[in-house]
């Protein structure tokens, strides 16, 4: 043992740990769930409990920081027990959770303390949270942030229910400086209805999907590039205007990565994500009729895809997540197979890393790139780095071991959400999570959750923050 190891009170051991200086052999010293050293193997003190990887790839637990867990309210939709243990099975230890489509939704501090209250106990992994912006509700930001939000989400354009409108320019002009000074991000939802009456589909939904409800084509018609381009180009100005820290959620239209780009080249606080089926799925290969790949913005054509692979890898879009957005087998209407009247939505979550990993790798990206999109950047944007995102010193030991030339096939069998029903079914993954520890706590072993009940809601940053619920409750 080595004399300068410090205090700890488990230890994890492998040859192929992700540490700060790549994969390599080590041991990581855990005390109270949080990573005390990163150290050889041989430092490891005697009598301490270790779990040892062997050589499993040893990687921090992925931070999915966009997931529609729909709890309280829409429950029967999914709901927190079933979407934090899925996240375990796949790998991510922290998700942040969107202020839609549970009832009320997150958009005033009332709503945030019925949520916070509704999901105790319920947490397999940690969990942050966002808030909504929507017509009205700007006074509610600053009381929201201070009982613990991570930052504000809005649509540009109707958000699929009505208790959650879409922002205008107003809304958002009035949104943008309260962000600003708060110093939390925006996150839109990027497409308005640009629609004219000498476009081909000045109707919503357009005369063809009308006419041909089970086309995949008709959908995707229905919803254009364009109308993400604009909302691109609203936003950067916007976020040049007033400095508020502007995300673009889900990015699907590769013609809009320009702006994207432009705004990062003026140094505007302005990034971008995209999701793991703009980058997996292609509009081509999508049967008609099969309302499971029904998601707003749409997922488009291979050429659109392979745009969004090289953006992701010169770093115009800044990481990848999984927008979760499940929804009961009866409002997909599978059986009529209507892309017109099906809820859109993505369910993803526990399938994000294998997804992303197995087509990344064939692209020549190494096992760390994917952490990096999927961990490491997600916890910065979230507010999160320091304690999510790394193995290091100081961070939760939120650790995952993953064997990453396994493959599995994804069947209903083996879908931890609530409803089984996912496009990736019947595909076929490299990258099978076998082990996941939150805060150095076993919670998921080779298809058995070990420990329910161990997550933690993060406010502002911190873990059960309580002091601050209290203190903000007047």
């Amino acid at each position: 043992m080595g004399s300068s190891a410090p205090s700890c009170d488990s230890a994890f051991v492998g040859r192929k740990v992700l540490t700060e200086d790549g994969f390599k052999e080590a041991a990581i010293l855990v005390k109270d769930g949080v990573i005390q050293a990163v150290v050889a193997v041989g430092e490891v003190p005697k009598d301490v409990p270790v779990e040892d990887a062997g050589d499993l790839a040893v990687i921090p637990g992925l931070v999915d920081c966009h997931v529609h867990v729909n709890e309280p309210g829409r429950t029967e939709w999914e709901g927190f027990v079933t979407a934090t243990k899925a996240a375990a099975a796949g790998g991510v230890t922290t998700i942040v959770d969107m202020p839609l489509n549970c009832i009320p939704v997150t958009t005033t501090l009332d709503a945030l303390k019925e949520k916070l209250a509704a999901i105790e106990g319920l947490l397999n992994v940690d969990c942050a949270f966002w808030g909504g912006v929507v017509p009205g509700n700007h006074v509610e930001l600053e009381k929201m942030v201070a009982h613990g939000v991570v930052g504000f989400k809005c649509f540009l354009i109707h958000s699929g229910i009505d208790d959650f409108p879409n922002a205008t320019e107003f809304d958002l002009r009035k949104a943008m400086p309260v962000l600003a000074r708060l110093g939390v991000p925006l996150l839109v939802h990027a497409e308005m209805d640009c629609s004219t009456q000498d476009d081909p589909i000045h109707d919503h939904p357009s005369e063809r999907l009308e006419a041909e409800p089970r086309s995949y084509a008709a959908f995707l018609e229905s919803r254009p590039r364009r109308w993400e381009n604009e909302a691109v180009k609203l936003v950067a100005l916007l976020c040049e205007e007033f400095g508020c820290r502007t995300h673009i959620v889900h990015l699907s239209s590769s013609d809009a990565l320009s702006i994207v780009k432009e705004a990062k080249e003026k140094k505007l606080p302005f990034t971008a994500e995209t999701c793991p089926h703009y980058l997996t799925f292609a509009s081509e290969e999508i049967p008609d009729g099969d309302t499971r790949f029904k998601c707003a913005p749409p997922i488009r054509e291979r050429e659109n895809s392979e745009k969004l692979w090289q953006a992701l890898k010169d770093g115009t879009i800044d990481f990848v997540v999984s927008d979760h957005s499940p929804c009961t087998p009866e409002l997909k209407l599978m059986k009529e197979g209507d892309f017109n009247k099906a809820w859109g939505g993505i369910a993803s979550l526990q399938f994000g890393l294998p997804a992303v990993w197995t087509f990344a790798k064939q692209r020549g990206h190494k096992l760390e790139e994917v952490v990096a999109w999927m961990s490491q950047k997600t916890a910065k944007f979230a507010g999160l780095y320091g304690t999510k995102g790394k193995i290091a010193p100081g961070f939760d030991a939120d650790i995952v071991m993953l064997d990453p030339e396994d493959t599995f096939v994804v069947e209903k069998k083996n879908v931890h959400h609530k409803h089984k029903e996912t496009p990736h079914e019947g595909r076929k993954f490299s990258g099978v999570v076998k082990r996941t520890y939150v805060r150095g706590t076993k919670v998921y072993d080779e298809g058995n959750f070990t420990k329910e009940g161990h997550g933690k809601k993060i406010l502002s940053g911190r873990l059960d923050r309580q002091e601050a619920v209290a203190g903000n409750s007047r």
